[in-house]
């Protein structure tokens, strides 16, 4: 015999949620050295400043905008694309909902000093 549960509870995410998902997305990316602090906005307002992400969510459409600091020597057309599409991706498949755009914002290189 078997049975199916059905629940009649939701699930719910914060905002916290999905910037988390998209800065752990972004920066597992390779040549993605850290996130670049937002500058204004509602982020800030929020005590949201300093993570890398302004986000939008509309409907089932989630607008990311990522600030980030890249590695020297790398292809920035390249990694930006790969970034894209891996924290598009990451909220896809973990949230269900459709990233209507992510736009990569290089705000500086990383240059590791020679010692």
């Amino acid at each position: 015999m078997t049975s199916e549960y059905h629940s009649a509870g939701k699930t719910t995410l914060t905002p916290d949620v999905f910037l988390t998902i998209a800065r752990m997305a972004a920066l597992e990316v390779e040549g993605v050295h850290s996130m670049a602090p937002v500058k204004g906005g509602l982020n800030s307002l929020l005590g949201r400043g300093n993570d890398g992400v302004r986000m939008i969510i509309e409907d089932s459409n989630v607008f990311v905008d990522l600030f980030l600091i890249l590695e020297s020597e790398v292809n920035i057309r390249e990694v930006s694309r790969k970034v894209q599409l891996t924290v598009a991706r990451a909220i896809t498949e973990m949230t269900g909902l459709d990233a209507g755009h992510v736009n990569v914002h290089i705000e500086d290189i990383y240059h590791k000093a020679e010692a």
